[in-house]
Parts: C-alpha cells; structure tokens; sequence
C-alpha cells in the first residue's frame, strides 16, 4: 500500500491532482485508491463500531478505510492530515494521536494502517528541536508517551511502535510523510 500511496504523491508531484486542505487530499487519495483498487471498498469517515464490536479508540472515525465488500478482509486504515492555520505544536500532537489511533486499528485487525501528513509550511519540518518539535524537524524517534505541549498540558498519549518521521519532497515547500504503524504491544 505504501508504493500506491507514493503513486498517488507523484499525481501530485506532477500536478494531475491539486491539494488545497485535508478534505480535497481525502478524497483526491480516496477516489486514487477506488481507480487502482477496484475489489475493495474505500470508504470515507467509516465509523470503528462498523468494522469491531469492542475497544476503546482514541477516535471514532477512520479517514479512509479498504476493505472486502464482506469485510472478510479489512486491508487497509489511513488517517490524514494537512495542516493550514499553523498552530504547529497543536497539530504535531493530534499527529501523535492519529499515529495512536492506527496502532489501535492495526491491533484491532487492520493489515496496514498509516498516517499521511502533507505539509507546505517549513516550520512542521523545520526549525526548533525542542519538545515535540524534534520529532517532526529533526528526525527524533516518536515513541512512548507524549504529553501535549500547549494549555493544560493535561492529556497524554502514548504510543507503543517506535516510529521516525521522514519528509521527502513533493515541489516547491510540499512535503509528505508516510507512518506505517505497528501493533506490536497491547492497546
């Protein structure tokens, strides 16, 4: 899935398909999928009470799922993000969270989950390394709990994969990158 995934970026890199937010990159990446998988079901904001019966989620929404019509096979969970309005160190943490909630569906029974994050403002990869900062400027492993950086500073999440995020190029300040999760421990 990661290589259809990157066929989809080129569309992107070539400029076939245009990006503008997170809702035109869900559904440029979904109806991609539909054209290339065409035995699958690729469903948008799928609810996790229609794939499991149990389990606590840290959301309730799977941004795109794949998956036999029968749902004998559940083949793939992707969560996005594209972030627009800055509020850098907010959305590194609802990025944490979304890495978690794949864990979970991973465990849950999902072949492959991933994160897909876009982002065309250099101070998501670029700039300070302090705090969550590092994990998405400087390559630091994202592991373990993290605690969110801003406000209360009340809430935790904690993520049992060990993960490194990676930026490549896309053109001009695009960038993306790929998280593939793990379930190697419990949820």
């Amino acid at each position: 899935m990661i290589k259809t995934i990157e066929n989809f970026v080129d569309t992107v890199k070539t400029r076939q398909v245009e990006m503008y937010n997170e809702f035109s990159l869900q559904h440029e990446l979904g109806i991609f999928l539909r054209s290339r998988l065409v035995d699958q079901k690729v469903q948008f904001e799928r609810n996790v009470s229609f794939f499991f019966q149990t389990g606590e989620f840290i959301k309730k929404e799977i941004d795109i799922s794949v998956f036999a019509t029968d749902k004998s096979r559940l083949r793939c969970a992707i969560e996005m993000k594209f972030p627009r309005n800055g509020q850098y160190p907010e959305q590194m943490f609802n990025f944490c969270k979304d890495i978690r909630f794949a864990e979970q569906l991973k465990r849950s029974g999902f072949e492959q989950t991933f994160l897909v994050i876009f982002a065309d403002d250099p101070l998501f990869y670029s700039g300070n390394d302090g705090g969550i900062y590092g994990y998405f400027r400087q390559g630091k492993r994202l592991c373990g709990s993290i605690q969110k950086p801003t406000g209360k500073k009340d809430e935790t999440v904690t993520l049992n994969g060990s993960y490194q995020v990676q930026w490549t190029g896309v053109f001009d300040s695009l960038k993306y990158a790929i998280i593939e999760a793990t379930a190697n421990q419990s949820i």
